[in-house]
């Protein structure tokens, strides 16, 4: 069985000064692919219409370096990188572009946003900074090694990880070193870092080897580190537990897991561990006032009870079709696969209630939800906005396409004060999400000749 993870897994040699060795390899026994094909896709009973708000073309994506690029919304916003070296901004309510930076350089790593800020990681070992309303740099920072990790920000300070398993400090305004934290590295490990995450007056991070960290924001000092996962077997590939996939953290629990380890509720304040559960994972975790959710390394998702890890369920249907992290949508959970699915489940029983294509390539970054909207970026660069209906029979559709240009200012006006007087109570959720995806046309517009 752990021959099938030597697909994704890369030995990696850190040498001062080198950066992205091993971005292309991929390990086989005998000369041919070990992995697990996946598996077929099943017929399901579409039970929910899923509808697409929009759906672009963003230029490059990250297909043939397997990054995962995951988009981030800020300041109504999404912010798109490819390996090429592009950064977008996109209208998050109608998928136009506000703007195009050429960073001229691979970005490996993002991206992050905040503050007014958008950061991405290179693979030559940078952090670049750019303003969110415009797009211009603002400055760029060198590091130790390459970025694989979303930089993030907070209290005037940018957070950025690095493979050498060091995590920095940086001045937001001008990108001065301001502290650095470091931890060893084994020489085996997973293609990939965990992004830090910044909770309170604490950066939570995830390290190579099963351990847990909070180091203070402010000074990079270290406040406590636990061991999610002892690794254990005989060879160096049996006892890997890295943490790759990036922490959650809700009502100060800290939700984590390792890959060939477990999944753990952790508390904030000190580190103690409140429950465990024996799953492996490297995609990453969801949740909602109830559960959390986990894609595993065998591409099955998970239903857990948040507050004693207890199963609520598991699909495993999805076998082998690498599939990414979970987003959660209203009563629905939805991942993307390797032939560029999106996988709609009921969260009650996690029951498949529809399935969409948003590509012919693989989805890595999994899915971003925010304001009752799924986004999606496939590896070719596919950038799209779904949302559903919950129950067709009682809802009216009566709205104009989201590509009506006919539509004039004071009628977009009109449409977002109704919106929100809560006059048009009789109008349908969906009726209610498109008209405010279509109001934002004009404003779209004045915000792109003021770039000019």
């Amino acid at each position: 069985m752990i021959l099938r993870y030597l697909c994704v897994l890369v030995v990696f040699v850190l040498l001062p000064g080198c950066s992205g060795i091993g971005d292309k390899v991929t390990s086989y026994v005998g000369g041919e692919d070990n992995a697990e094909p996946p598996s077929p896709l099943v017929n399901i009973d579409t039970r929910v219409e899923i509808t697409k708000l929009w759906e672009k073309d963003m230029g490059g994506g990250s297909d043939e370096q397997y990054l995962k690029l995951v988009p981030v919304f800020a300041e109504d916003k999404i912010y798109v990188a490819d390996n090429e070296g592009e950064l977008k901004a996109v209208n998050s309510r109608n998928g136009s572009v506000i703007w195009d930076q050429d960073t001229e350089t691979r970005i490996t790593g993002g991206p992050g946003a905040g503050d007014s800020l958008v950061m991405i990681g290179t693979s030559e070992g940078e952090i670049l900074a750019f303003s969110g309303d415009t797009g211009k740099s603002l400055w760029r920072s060198r590091v130790s090694s390459e970025v694989l990790a979303a930089p993030q920000v907070a209290d005037n300070i940018v957070v950025g990880r690095t493979i050498d398993g060091k995590i920095y400090g940086l001045d937001a305004a001008e990108g001065k070193r301001l502290w650095t934290y470091d931890q060893t590295v084994p020489a085996l490990t997973l293609r990939g870092t965990s992004a830090p995450v910044i909770a309170g007056e604490f950066v939570i991070s995830g390290f190579d080897e099963g351990r847990l960290t909070a180091i203070e924001l402010r000074t990079g000092k270290l406040v406590w580190e636990t061991r999610i996962a002892l690794g254990s077997g005989r060879s160096e590939l049996e006892r890997m537990v890295d943490i790759d996939s990036e922490p959650l953290v809700m009502n100060d629990i800290i939700y984590v897991a390792t890959f060939q380890g477990r999944i753990a509720a952790v508390t904030l304040d000190g580190g103690r561990i409140l429950w465990t559960r024996d799953i492996s994972s490297f995609a990453g975790i969801c949740a909602d006032k109830n559960n959390i959710y986990i894609t595993d390394d065998n591409s099955h998702i998970w239903a857990l009870d948040r507050y004693t890890g207890n199963s609520i369920w598991k699909q495993e249907k999805l076998q082998a079709r690498a599939v990414t992290a979970p987003a959660s949508l209203g009563d629905l959970v939805v991942v993307g696969d390797v032939e560029g699915y999106l996988h709609w489940m009921d969260k009650t029983t996690g029951e498949f209630v529809s399935r969409t294509q948003v590509s012919d390539t693989r989805i890595i970054a999994p899915p971003i939800s925010v304001n009752d909207v799924v986004y999606t970026y496939a590896s070719d660069g596919t950038l799209g906005a779904y949302t559903y209906i919950n129950d067709a029979a009682d809802i009216e559709i009566d709205t104009p396409s989201i590509e009506d240009e006919q539509k004039t200012e004071d009628a977009a006006q009109q449409d977002l004060d109704e919106k929100n007087d809560n006059v048009k109570d009789e109008s349908g959720p969906l009726e209610r999400l498109l008209d405010f995806f279509t109001s934002d046309e004009d404003e779209n517009k004045k915000e792109k000749e003021q770039l000019k």
